[in-house]
């Protein structure tokens, strides 16, 4: 998939999804701000967001044993194999949907290719009907998109400007192929 844009400000923030971050991490990054050392102490925020993306992902239940999870100043590289395309995806939203994100550099490798969903970023005035409507031409199609965005979206009617969706592709007989 390359490079993906996200929009920096939407999303939830890292600190709203976990309990205080790794007060190792937190100790070092202040020692290095005393020390006078700002390029230290962005370097120890940088490697503690890339760790806390990680976990999320690893919450989330989509991280696989190699894959690798790096912040550097909003953009976040991914690496490492993933058993399948919806996988893949779904790694890339649940970390570009996060506050501080703006790109996502996906670097990942799925052991099993499929076609790619499209991704799509939510407006001011979207619905999952709406967004179905556009890209399905059948807005009772909107239970494909939220089952394909699970388990990041919780309900049909929680999606937020700014957002990034899956739209999978559709089979002949209107399935999700991905």
């Amino acid at each position: 998939m390359g490079l993906i844009q996200f929009v920096k400000g939407a999303g939830q923030r890292l600190a709203d999804m976990f309990d205080k971050g790794d007060e190792k991490e937190e100790a070092a990054g202040k020692a290095a701000q005393d020390a006078g050392s700002a390029a230290l102490a962005r370097d120890a925020r940088n490697a503690a967001t890339g760790r806390a993306l990680h976990a999320l992902v690893t919450k989330m239940g989509f991280a696989s044993e190699d894959l690798g999870v790096g912040f550097v100043d909003g953009r976040v590289t991914l690496s490492g194999m993933v058993a399948s395309q919806e996988i893949r995806e779904k790694i890339i939203l649940v970390v570009g949907n996060t506050q501080g994100v703006s790109e996502v550099d996906d670097q990942l490798t799925v052991v099993e290719p499929k076609p790619e969903a499209t991704l799509y970023t939510v407006v001011s005035g979207d619905s999952l009907s709406k967004i179905a409507k556009v890209h399905y031409g059948d807005a009772r199609k909107y239970p494909v998109i939220f089952e394909a965005n699970k388990p990041m979206l919780s309900d049909p009617d929680k999606i937020y400007p700014g957002q990034v969706l899956r739209i999978p592709p559709l089979d002949e007989g209107g399935a999700p192929l991905v």
